[in-house]
């Protein structure tokens, strides 16, 4: 019974986030109202489900009231979180909030597998970034106020930047983190937003050559300085960011073809300049030789997901923990090794859905201020997905970049509330302007 039991509820939590994935994309091509408030309330219903029966097993592992007390406040939490965002903004997209919930949810239950510590500290910043994500979306409501906070944020963000590069300590190899008495930050997962909201200002009026010099020196400025910092996963989401920003801004292809030959010699510059850089790319080719020296964290992942097969090792029957930093940049190593590749695979699937919500929203945005703002945070979200996942399956080399709203880190879920948070206003404003034009076609047809 008591090696029957997990294996039940594994096959349940696969049978869930496979019926919630497939859901993800036919809740796109919805348009009648009730049919979508019946598919969100079944997602959320899903995401429950699935919390509570990776919790089930949690719990009968470790036979602990903690466990007990973490599922019930989190239960609680997410039912309340959802309550009081849609009483709050009940224009709000139900698609992009009931994926935050299921992203959520996924990283509470590996996270308390893999570290309960850390997954209480998890639970206590993702309530204060809720708070956050809930307050953010009114800095948004005029559109003044946001091209005069856009401007503001950019130069700031780039003045964080130099204020760590020059006073923060080393982590992982590279200037990443501010302190502050007891508490720590990464300021580069808060500036790739006020750099998304400055490139956004730079276009908002003007497309042509000086405005692309001008964007373009700013941008350089940023990733130079992340460079000099030796955050390359950074620089690489900031520069991928800006590009697939100007293509949309100018509508120029030769930009995207210029963006990429210019990414390729910067990353033959940097594995000349920076040894662990070189290093990662050897690593990349063939870990296997190198497995005793710094090759095991990408040897210890691809043992697990292989070992985890289609239906996965289930919950504390694996080994995720042999692998360096697993609750962070490998977090989807862990995923795949106890829950299964069906699992891992959905999480891919589910984070295009998102990333397909969020282009439907910014493409249909009029404004180019807020368009640009829209396609910028997409790019960001989906290049930091890519690159998380990429690296955990040897796909291209690690990059240290986490999985938003899944991975361990107070700043990156700080950062992802924020991002999910404005791309929930841009869908309100979406709506409003489809309202606005309606209503017009309405008066000139009369």
């Amino acid at each position: 019974m008591n090696t029957l039991f997990p294996v039940i509820c594994k096959y349940i939590l696969t049978a869930v986030m496979l019926i919630y994935m497939i859901g993800s994309f036919t809740i796109l091509v919805r348009d009648d109202p009730k049919r979508l408030i019946w598919a969100f309330r079944q997602q959320i219903l899903l995401v429950i489900i699935f919390h509570t029966a990776g919790f089930i097993v949690l719990m009968a592992h470790e036979k602990s009231m903690s466990m007990l007390l973490l599922y019930v406040t989190e239960l609680l939490y997410m039912i309340a979180y959802v309550i009081v965002f849609r009483l709050v903004y009940p224009d709000s997209s139900r698609i992009i909030l009931s994926h935050m919930m299921m992203f959520l949810a996924i990283g509470f239950i590996i996270l308390a597998r893999l570290n309960f510590d850390k997954a209480v500290r998890q639970f206590m910043m993702i309530t204060v970034g809720s708070v956050m994500s809930i307050l953010v979306p009114r800095f948004f409501v005029r559109l003044k106020f946001a091209r005069r906070f856009s401007l503001f944020a950019g130069t700031a963000g780039i003045l964080l930047l130099l204020v760590v590069l020059l006073l923060s300590s080393r982590t992982y190899g590279a200037n990443l983190t501010l302190k502050l008495g007891p508490f720590a930050f990464q300021p580069s997962e808060f500036v790739k937003i006020s750099f998304v909201l400055l490139t956004a200002y730079f276009f908002k009026n003007r497309n042509d050559w000086k405005m692309v010099l001008l964007s373009g020196a700013c941008a350089l400025l940023h990733i130079l300085i992340l460079v000099a910092s030796t955050d390359l996963g950074g620089a690489l989401i900031y520069a991928a960011a800006y590009i697939i920003m100007l293509y949309a801004a100018t509508g120029k292809a030769r930009y995207l073809a210029a963006g990429a030959g210019c990414g390729m010699a910067a990353a033959f510059a940097a594995a000349k300049l920076f040894s662990h850089v070189q290093t990662r790319i050897d690593i990349w080719k063939d870990p296997w030789p190198l497995f005793y020296e710094k090759g095991s964290q990408v040897c210890n992942s691809l043992l697990g997901i292989a070992s985890g097969g289609f239906m996965g090792t289930g919950l504390y029957q694996g080994s995720p923990n042999l692998i360096y930093v697993v609750d962070k940049d490998f977090i989807f190593s862990a995923i795949t090794e106890e829950m299964g590749a069906v699992i891992g695979i959905s999480v891919i699937l589910i984070s295009l859905s998102c990333l397909l919500k969020f282009i439907q929203v910014a493409s249909g945005l009029y404004l180019p201020f807020y368009r640009l703002t829209g396609i910028g945070l997409s790019a960001i979200y989906a290049v930091q997905v890519f690159l998380t996942i990429g690296g955990n399956i040897k796909l291209i080399p690690a990059t240290g970049v986490t999985l938003p709203f899944v991975s361990y880190g107070g700043s990156s879920v700080f950062s992802t509330f924020i991002l999910f948070s404005i791309m929930q206003e841009l869908f309100v404003k979406r709506r409003t302007e489809e309202e606005r034009a309606e209503e017009f076609e309405e008066l000139y047809e009369t």
